[in-house]
């Protein structure tokens, strides 16, 4: 059994998928980029405010879920340009206390939407 978990507090999908779905104890959430899920508008440019805006996203959906940040066990980065990897790291690190989860980050010839970063996550509820 799954529970699709929808918020306004993550942008909306752009296509043929959930925010989130719930199964046993582990709820994936979607690859998230960095639209403020308010006003539409994407946040462009700097690796590091889209990281941040990113992990927002990905906080709200979390939240909605009964969940939070620090119960993520896996998180798949994807970027257009790996020079961006440290500071990408620096904002992502950020957002952890320790016991980070396990990350596999690579990177793309393009991603939805042109953006520069997408992080998709796996966590307990």
């Amino acid at each position: 059994m799954k529970t699709i978990i929808t918020t306004k507090n993550a942008p909306s999908p752009i296509g043929p998928y959930s925010q989130a779905v719930i199964s046993g104890n582990l709820i994936y959430v979607s690859g998230m980029v960095a639209k403020d899920p308010v006003t539409g508008n994407m946040v462009m440019g700097d690796i590091q405010a889209e990281t941040k805006k990113v992990m927002e996203n990905i906080r709200g959906v979390l939240v909605e879920a009964g969940s939070k940040l620090d119960n993520i066990v896996k998180t798949t980065i994807f970027m257009t340009n790996m020079d961006d990897f440290a500071k990408m790291n620096e904002t992502y690190g950020s957002f952890f206390s320790g016991n980070f989860p396990a990350r596999e980050t690579v990177q793309v010839s393009r991603l939805p939407l042109n953006v520069n970063v997408e992080i998709s996550v796996i966590a307990e509820v």
